[in-house]
């Protein structure tokens, strides 16, 4: 029997992407090959984002230039998966006849059989389970990021019920794994090659709030240091109410705990924040932001802010932005507010138009990149251990790589001008300059 080549393509967050790998894992090797080239797929398969309106037309977009395979080339099958198709499972079918199957965030286990039952329907189907399923160290999981790097999702679902959030409806209420199943894939990805893994979920504060076996972040830390070969343990998305004394010691002092922590606050305006149903407020937020920089110095900060929520004032706004010009993040993402139906943020009053939400995005990125570009600067002339990651996309003459300061993907970079090192290689890296993101530099001794 012929394999049929399969080919995956994962929109949106690095959760989505887990769940992605999740799906191709459960593809059985003797029938199916994963390829990257969709122009040569008989099966595509687009994991889809719709937390906000430009995820969802980034997700349709995507769709329509996709389904072109199916008249150009071999493609025969098109699943689309994941967030839109759980939010829109009424309308898809209707305004998207492109596609052969829709499938929800809760069905990668189902995959195979959903794939197998529609090759033999000539009518478009959907098959939306229950957002229920949560994956653990014995699933099937093929790591579709560099060999030395990899995501390790801890949980899913949430229970913070933000105002502007559809997360619960998309993905369900908050579900930990055991903290013995995610130290046992850090082992088996860590028998793979990976160095650094990045622990998700929407909220990794409420690791374990769930479960009956008083599970924390804090326990979970604890186990997996002990992991031989990770090098890099890093947390993203903690919610700023969560993170305790006791979270903050950990990162300070354990070696393997980057450094570095993703917390979104999404503003400091009071009233706003109360509106957004965030259970916090700016006195809170501040305290917190100084307990960090006190108990660690060298601590890299990212966080998110939204512009335009329903009723925010100039003068709210201008808060905001001064709070960003006083310098507490190395990172910051800004999005405009998306009114998003079934929240109750979509029926508040006095929505911000569009124009308006805009033109606050680009000042606040803007103090952001001045803020960016004056810490990058303080760093020129120290030195940094830094992932070496491959050749620059701008030149094969540099390698590029990262340091504990920086994320995959949504952070900058470093420009190695002179030394060797392979792809994988810790190294130390003397830094010589720097622009707003990214940072150049030499390496001075081998492998760290």
């Amino acid at each position: 029997m012929e394999r049929r080549k399969v080919s995956l393509v994962s929109l949106g967050c690095p959760k989505n992407l887990v769940d992605a790998e999740v799906m191709l894992g459960h593809l059985p090797e003797e029938r199916y090959e994963i390829i990257t080239d969709e122009s040569q797929a008989d099966i595509i398969i687009i994991n889809t984002c719709s937390f906000i309106e430009d995820a969802k037309e980034e997700s349709v977009e995507t769709i329509l230039e996709v389904a072109e395979y199916k008249e150009q080339g071999p493609c025969h099958l098109l699943v689309v998966s994941g967030c839109l198709p759980q939010r829109y499972q009424d309308e898809l079918t209707r305004e998207l006849p492109e596609v052969d199957l829709f499938v929800g965030t809760g069905d990668a286990p189902r995959i195979v059989d959903l794939i197998e039952r529609q090759l033999e329907k000539d009518t478009p189907s959907q098959e939306i389970g229950t957002p229920d399923y949560l994956y653990d160290d014995q699933t099937p999981r093929v790591n579709s990021s560099p060999f030395y790097s990899s995501y390790i999702k801890i949980a899913d679902g949430c229970g913070n019920h933000c105002s502007y959030c559809v997360i619960p409806q998309l993905r369900g209420n908050l579900r930990s794994r055991s903290i013995d199943s995610v130290c046992q894939e850090a082992r088996n990805l860590a028998g793979k090659g990976v160095r650094e893994i990045n622990l998700i979920a929407q909220d990794i504060t409420a690791y374990g709030g769930d479960r009956n076996d008083g599970a924390t972040i804090e326990d979970l830390l604890r186990e997996l240091v002990k992991v031989e070969g990770i090098d890099w343990i890093r947390l993203l998305y903690a919610y700023p109410d969560g993170i305790s004394d006791e979270l903050i010691e950990l990162i300070a002092s354990e070696e393997k705990v980057c450094n570095y922590l993703d917390i979104p606050l999404q503003h400091i305006s009071d009233e706003i924040l109360t509106r957004m149903n965030r259970r916090v407020t700016e006195q809170d937020i501040r305290s917190l932001l100084k307990r960090l920089r006190s108990r660690i110095p060298d601590l890299t900060l990212r966080t998110s802010f939204i512009v335009g929520f329903p009723g925010e004032t100039l003068e709210q706004y201008e808060k905001l932005l001064a709070f960003v010009q006083e310098g507490h993040f190395e990172r910051v993402g800004v999005f405009r507010y998306s009114r998003e139906e079934g929240t109750p943020a979509a029926e508040m009053p006095d929505q911000v138009l569009a124009r308006i939400k805009k033109s606050r995005l680009n000042k606040l990125m803007r103090a952001q990149a001045r803020v960016s570009f004056n810490k990058n600067r303080e760093l020129i002339g120290t030195t940094e251990t830094v992932l070496v990651e491959g050749y620059s996309e701008e030149t094969e003459l540099l390698l590029k790589g990262r340091s504990a300061r920086q994320a995959p993907d949504v952070d900058g970079q470093y420009l190695i001008t002179a030394g060797q090192a392979e792809v994988g290689e810790m190294v130390r890296l003397k830094i010589t300059d720097s622009s707003e993101y990214d940072l150049i530099g030499e390496i001075v001794e081998g492998s760290a």
